[in-house]
């Protein structure tokens, strides 16, 4: 794997399997651990735009690629807890004994495994515009058209998905401008309006970075369609569920279930759409570093 693109914030360790993991470290470096589960069609960089609010508010913001995606080697078949048993593996690299984990949309049922995986050193985990288990009967169905399509070409004809991500990967990086304008006009209003006041280069970076290769977001849609390994009411960690109320990618009855079936588990709604961590990066950072 080329290692050409490797910014400033970004580092790369051997886990024992041999595989390499990737991850960028925003914010505070001598600050408390916030491991970011980055969204679909994202890597890494899709919290670049909260590392000055994470230095101003002592959070170092540690944002790994799952397998396959950006820096990180491939894991065929992986689950969500594979995914927790790597950041655990980081986490005694970066010899961190206490952290918070956060998953945007994609992420949060990363973010809820390593909550599950990991109780004793997890302080708190938010859910921002997650999912309920696509598993469980009739989820997957009312997801938005585009990650419908998106699962079913990866599951059912891969190298077709491989292209389309490759594609989309390659026009990020060659046109980021273009790409963030025509982005935007898919998203709703309050999410087009978040993408398009942050500089076009901060989308599109977390999209071509992530679309490298477009082998790692093929497996990443293949993912999120198997077994958690856990169910929502198995979580012993405070869970914070985060919600958009003008969100038009996620069902407004996701979250609530979500924060009615994980035990204890707050439901935080703000006004804002799918991307409306950009907007309350703050408070969220010091609800998941506030003493339990």
């Amino acid at each position: 794997m080329r290692r050409d693109h490797v910014g400033s914030q970004d580092r790369v360790i051997r886990l024992r399997d041999g595989r390499l993991l990737g991850f960028a470290d925003f914010g505070d470096p001598a600050g408390f651990v916030v491991v970011n589960a980055h969204g679909g069609l994202a890597g890494r960089l899709d919290v670049a735009a909260a590392s000055p609010v994470a230095r101003d508010a002592g959070i170092r913001l540690v944002s790994p690629d799952r397998p396959g995606i950006g820096l990180s080697d491939p894991l065929p078949g992986r689950t969500p807890l594979d995914w927790a048993r790597d950041v655990e593996e980081l986490a005694d690299h970066l010899e961190v004994d206490r952290m918070s984990a956060m998953g945007w949309s994609m992420g949060g049922q990363y973010a809820a495994a390593l909550g599950f995986a990991s109780p004793p050193r997890l302080n708190r985990v938010a859910i921002v515009a997650g999912a309920l288990p696509l598993t469980e009967d009739g989820v997957f169905d009312r997801l938005p058209t585009m990650d419908r399509v998106f699962t079913r070409l990866s599951q059912r004809a891969a190298p077709v998905a491989r292209v389309v991500f490759q594609a989309m990967g390659v026009t990020a990086r060659s046109a980021p401008t273009v790409f963030t304008r025509v982005s935007a006009r898919g998203l709703g209003r309050a999410d087009a309006e978040v993408v398009l006041s942050e500089p076009a280069s901060n989308f599109a970076a977390m999209t071509g970075e992530a679309l490298r290769g477009g082998r790692g977001m093929v497996e990443d849609y293949r993912a999120w369609m198997r077994p958690w390994g856990f169910r929502p009411e198995d979580l012993a960690v405070p869970v914070d569920v985060w919600y958009g109320d003008d969100d038009e990618l996620v069902p407004s009855a996701w979250p609530r279930e979500l924060a009615r079936r994980i035990p204890g588990a707050r439901l935080r709604t703000r006004p804002g759409g799918h991307f409306m961590a950009h907007r309350y990066y703050r408070e969220i950072f010091e609800s998941l570093s506030a003493p339990v």
